[in-house]
């Protein structure tokens, strides 16, 4: 016979594999991409098919023909510059304050103290609650016969109560909103800490404690260096969020208070020019990059941390 036979004990010394264990090898090779799949089409469909579709549309025109007057019209808007003022405030007012709640809720659930199923499940309320839902929530404790004017007049501390949402006021309306959206997306940088604090060795705090770290010294020597990766994680995902705020803004402030996403949201559907709109999208998507630039190189993590915590 002209072929080359192969002997069992080559297929047994793994000169040549076995049909079985070559197919083994490329399932387990093929496993991966096929558990991603569903998570890349999903990406693919809705989110980067219409990324796309708006960037096209933001740069051309009904004709076809490229250009950039949907842009000079965008910045030429009454309300361009107030809209990118009042969501900038918005972000440094709001990150900060829930990071620093999300942290504080974050270390009393991983302290192990009574209680704290207790509130995990009341800090993971605001999750299950849409945007507008939230929006219209506290639209109900501020506005002129809300829950806070009505409990302020039956105690006699005011007539008529305050105008929380008045134009006329739009420091108590910023405040409002403040008070609204941290209320609601706290709880997500919360979930993001918390994971991260369960996966720090409790042998680094134990060790500092022994050599006379105080409880201040052990969270900002050993806990916060540890934690930076999902700080990181925290801030671009708050962050990138908070360039979209949109409902909480639109029911509590309507138009007093313009933002980038309400002013994409208006120009696509009262103005009917859903170029424009796709510009103000354009320009959120690279505020969302610039920031998440930012963050990645502020905190930038060492390989050392990066082991101590793995």
């Amino acid at each position: 016979m002209s072929g080359q036979v192969t002997t069992g004990t080559e297929v047994e010394r793994g000169a040549i594999p076995a049909p079985p264990l070559q197919q083994a090898r490329r399932r387990q090779n093929l496993a991966p991409y096929l558990l991603l799949a569903p998570a890349g089409i999903f990406l693919a469909i809705f989110f980067a098919w219409p990324m796309l579709q708006a960037l096209l549309m933001a740069f051309r025109d009904a004709s076809g023909n490229w250009t950039l007057e949907y842009f000079r019209r965008m910045a030429t808007d009454v309300n361009f510059w107030p809209a990118i003022r009042d969501t900038l405030l918005l972000i440094l007012a709001i990150v900060p304050v829930q990071m620093v709640l999300a942290l504080i809720m974050a270390l009393l659930l991983n302290s192990g103290l009574r209680g704290t199923s207790f509130w995990l499940y009341a800090w993971a309320v605001p999750l299950a609650i849409s945007d507008l839902a939230a929006g219209i929530v506290w639209l109900a404790i501020f506005t002129d016969r809300g829950y806070i004017n009505s409990l302020l007049v039956s105690l006699g501390l005011s007539r008529t109560g305050f105008a929380f949402l008045s134009y006329e006021h739009p420091i108590s309306i910023f405040i409002v909103v403040v008070i609204a959206e941290a209320w609601r997306a706290t709880s997500i940088v919360m979930v993001i800490l918390v994971a991260g604090l369960q996966v720090i060795p409790k042998e680094y705090s134990e060790a500092a404690e022994i050599f006379g770290a105080s409880g201040w010294q052990r969270l900002w020597n050993v806990t916060l260096p540890l934690l930076r990766p999902s700080l990181q994680v925290a801030l671009i995902l708050r962050t990138i969020l908070a360039f979209q705020v949109f409902a909480v803004v639109i029911a509590l402030a309507g138009r007093t208070m313009p933002i980038l996403a309400g002013e994409a949201y208006y120009w696509y559907g009262s103005y009917s020019n859903p170029n424009v709109a796709a510009a103000y999208s354009l320009l959120i998507m690279l505020f969302s990059v610039a920031s998440t630039v930012v963050y990645l190189r502020m905190l930038q993590s060492s390989d050392a941390e990066m082991g101590m915590a793995s």
